[in-house]
């Protein structure tokens, strides 16, 4: 087995595993290979540190401080993929109508209710100079690498 990290077109910097070197080169061939943050199946090599041993437990402490940030960050995305599940679940979803239905809701213009979609940073922006409060939660997709 062989670790890479890797790094997908938007810069995000993961882990995956492979058999060998070819196993990697096949996947990414296939497009099978996604970044385990955004899921873009653009993914690249990204540069590694070779592991040189060190004297006393210097490597040890090494690997437990990576191990606790691994074990946050999936901690973290647990919590967001919960997150999107009760969204989905509890929401409607609006499209990229979003703007113009948080203002309906806003202004007493429909129902009142929880709404999920896209807005552009501009109509954010207008939302939130006219008091309509809103939330940007980042949106990890629903499968995995």
């Amino acid at each position: 087995m062989i670790k890479y990290n890797l790094k997908c077109n938007k810069e995000h910097v993961f882990e995956a595993w492979f058999k060998n070197s070819a196993a990697y080169d096949e996947q990414v061939a296939k497009g099978i290979v996604s970044c385990s943050i955004c899921g873009s199946n653009s993914v690249t090599k990204a540069p590694m540190a070779p592991s040189i041993p060190t004297k006393g437990n210097k490597k040890k402490e090494t690997a437990v401080a990576g191990t606790a940030q691994n074990e946050e960050l999936a901690k973290a995305m647990g919590a967001l993929r919960d997150l999107r599940q009760k969204v989905e679940e509890n929401c409607d979803y609006v499209g990229a109508n979003f703007a113009e239905e948080a203002r309906k809701i806003h202004y007493g213009e429909t129902e009142e209710r929880g709404i999920y979609g896209e807005a552009t940073p501009e109509e954010k922006a207008e939302l939130a100079e006219e008091g309509v409060e809103v939330a940007t939660v980042p949106w990890l997709p629903t499968h995995d690498s």
